[in-house]
């Protein structure tokens, strides 16, 4: 985590700026075997030492690559159209998936669950980052115990399906799963 110096000095922001980008590209286009002090340091031109300086430990690389790419993410605004709007995002999802960057990123995080608080608060993070689109457009109108089941038989339909059975979560696939899942009075 920085600190309030490293977020005042130009300097020190851009150097974290430009490592943090970096590690976020090779954790997506790699996985999370190659995100090393090494490794961010030959792309990003920056000296292992100067790496080591502000993120000690390979899993605050990490981290930070996680908390930005979760900063990244893109969930449109809801329309109005719930069936359209939980067709539209759960397709986006699953194009995120298709494409293994995404899966690259959850996989080293499932892999690695339960061995250390970090990597739960990245879990914890990434499915709350993952979710907040479809979290919107449901928000209020469902109860919250019955809005957290209704995202995971939809968020977990469409990763099982690409992940596991890696079959294609098209927009068939995803129209077919809301009409199934999402309870008639809140689509119609």
């Amino acid at each position: 985590m920085a600190n309030e110096h490293e977020l005042t000095d130009p300097r020190i922001a851009r150097t974290r700026r430009d490592v943090i980008t970096v590690a976020a590209d090779v954790l997506l286009r790699q996985g999370w075997e190659h995100v090393s002090h090494a490794e961010v340091a030959r792309q990003s031109g920056y000296s292992k030492a100067t790496i080591y300086t502000h993120w000690p430990q390979r899993i605050d690389l990490v981290r930070d690559a996680v908390d930005r790419i979760c900063d990244q993410s893109h969930h449109p605004d809801p329309t109005g159209d719930t069936r359209a709007d939980l067709i539209g995002g759960l397709a986006d999802f699953a194009a995120d998936l298709s494409t293994g960057q995404l899966a690259r990123v959850v996989g080293g995080v499932i892999e690695r669950s339960g061995t250390d608080p970090v990597i739960d608060g990245l879990r914890a993070r990434l499915y709350a980052a993952g979710t907040a689109g479809l979290r919107r457009i449901l928000e209020g109108r469902l109860p919250a115990e019955e809005l957290e089941s209704l995202l995971a038989l939809l968020t977990g339909a469409v990763f099982m399906r690409v992940t596991f059975a890696a079959e294609p979560a098209d927009e068939a696939f995803v129209a077919d799963l809301v009409d199934r899942v999402v309870p008639s009075g809140l689509v119609s």
